[in-house]
C-alpha cells in the first residue's frame, strides 16, 4: 500500500500541476452535454496521470472519466482528472484531481489534490484518513437541525427534477444551511474532516466517488444509497454523513421520486 500511495500522490500532483499551469488561461472549452464540460486540462491531466500509475505498475487496470476503461490485472486505478470542471472553467478554485486505487473490487487507497486550495486528503484502507499529514475524522454533530449539509446537481438534473427540488427543499428547512460546491470529490473529503456534516447526490460515476468514499470512510463516516442499503461506487445515489445524523437524513431522503 505504501508503493501504491506513493504511486497515486505523484500522479495526482503532476495532475494537479497541469491543471494549475491552465487554469485562468483556457483555450478550449467543449461540452459533452448541454452542462458537462470538458477542457484542454481535463484531457491533459488524465494523460499525465495514467502516464505515471502506468510507468509504475503497467499490468493494472484504469478506469478515467475522459479515456474510458483501459484493462489490466491486478489492481484498479479509477480516475478524474478533473473534479469540478465546470468551476475551473469559470475561475473558481473549487475543484480537484481524486483517485483511487482498489482490488478485487474493494477500494484501498484515496487520493484527492485540490492544488489551488493547496490541501491533500488521504484514505487508506484500515490506515485512517489525513489532510496534509494530520489525521482527520467526521463532526460529531448530533442533529440535524444543528448541521451543515452539502449537495449536488446532476448534469441531467431535468430527468429528476421534481424529486431533487423536493429533497433539496426538506434537507433545507431542516437543518442550519445546505451548500453546493460543484466536485462530490471534494465533498466527501469535507465530510471525512468534519467540515460539512452530511451529503447527498444523485446520478454521479464511479470516478466522482471513489477516492472520497474511502477517506470518508476511514474518517468515520457512514456511507449508504437513499434507501439505507450498502453504497457501491457503482450505485446511482449516495449519502454520506458522520454517522449520527445518517438515519434523520435518510428520513428526508427516501421516497421522494
Amino acid at each position: 500500500m505504501e508503493r501504491i500511495k506513493n504511486v497515486g500522490i505523484a500522479a495526482a500532483s503532476k495532475g494537479g500541476k497541469i491543471l494549475r499551469d491552465h487554469y485562468g488561461r483556457l483555450r478550449s472549452v467543449r461540452k459533452k452535454g448541454t452542462i458537462d464540460l470538458v477542457t484542454d486540462a481535463d484531457v491533459q491531466s488524465e494523460a499525465a496521470i495514467i502516464e505515471t500509475i502506468t510507468k509504475a505498475f503497467p499490468d493494472h487496470a484504469i478506469l478515467a472519466e475522459e479515456s474510458g476503461d483501459h484493462q489490466g490485472r491486478g489492481g484498479r486505478w479509477i480516475i478524474d482528472p478533473l473534479d469540478g470542471t465546470t468551476n475551473f472553467a469559470h475561475g473558481l478554485r473549487q475543484f480537484c484531481v481524486s483517485i483511487a486505487f482498489a482490488s478485487d473490487d474493494e477500494i484501498l487507497v484515496g487520493i484527492v489534490l485540490a492544488p489551488l486550495l493547496d490541501e491533500l486528503f488521504i484514505g487508506i484502507r484500515g490506515q485512517g484518513a489525513a489532510l496534509n499529514g494530520t489525521p482527520i475524522a467526521v463532526s460529531s454533530t448530533r442533529t440535524l437541525v444543528d448541521s451543515l449539509l452539502v449537495t449536488g446537481f446532476p448534469y441531467d438534473h431535468h430527468t429528476i427534477f421534481d424529486a431533487l427540488m423536493r429533497r433539496f427543499s426538506d434537507c433545507l428547512k431542516a437543518t442550519q444551511g445546505v451548500r453546493r460546491l460543484g466536485a462530490a470529490a471534494l465533498d466527501l473529503c469535507y465530510v471525512a474532516s468534519g467540515r460539512f456534516d452530511g451529503f447527498w447526490e444523485q446520478h454521479l460515476n464511479p470516478w466522482d466517488t471513489a477516492a472520497g468514499y474511502v477517506l470518508a470512510s476511514e474518517a468515520g463516516a457512514r456511507t449508504t444509497d437513499f434507501s439505507n442499503a450498502p453504497y457501491s461506487i457503482f450505485e446511482k445515489e449516495i449519502v454520506c454523513t458522520n454517522g449520527i445524523i445518517h438515519d434523520e437524513l435518510i428520513h428526508l431522503l427516501e421516497h421522494k421520486d
